[in-house]
């Protein structure tokens, strides 16, 4: 099934984890529904703006496969609303500054990036049907503990 020009729906539900465990991780029709507008609202501008293939490591995530990755069941992920992504050859930081300036996201999360490090960390983007947050994170590890900082992208 097609979620957008260039996304389809086994792409956004892929997971070697739930493979590996045999976890269904099959969405319903309102996870579905929420897919397709992530799709429509920030993975497509963002394909077609760079012209390059999106390389999605996680999009929806069941409440058996959230539990089994140590995720909240009440993630954006288990809603068909989040996706963690990248693109090959593009930097990270430049990513997500132009998702922040360009699309209706809910929330961008900048994880794990090493300033001067292009290829370090991921994306992660959320969407909405309602009114968006646009809230604007950056991930990183203090102490072994991930902390979550908002950040202003230029």
């Amino acid at each position: 099934m097609k979620l957008s020009e260039n996304f389809s729906l086994k792409e956004l539900t892929k997971s070697q984890t739930a493979v590996r465990k045999g976890i269904n991780n099959e969405p319903g029709t309102a996870e579905i529904e929420n897919l397709i507008h992530l799709a429509e609202s920030v993975l497509q501008p963002v394909r077609d703006h760079f012209g390059k293939a999106v390389m999605i490591s996680s999009g929806y995530r069941s409440p058996e496969l959230c539990e089994a990755i140590g995720s909240s069941t009440k993630s954006q992920h288990a809603k068909g609303e989040a996706a963690d992504f990248e693109i090959g050859g593009v930097d990270n930081k430049e990513l997500a500054t132009w998702i922040s300036k360009n699309t209706t996201f809910d929330q961008l999360i900048l994880e794990f990036y090493n300033e001067g490090d292009p290829n370090s960390g991921w994306v992660h983007c959320s969407a909405v049907k309602g009114e968006p947050r646009k809230q604007v994170l950056r991930a990183s590890k203090v102490g072994g503990r991930t902390k979550y900082e908002q950040i202003l992208l230029s």
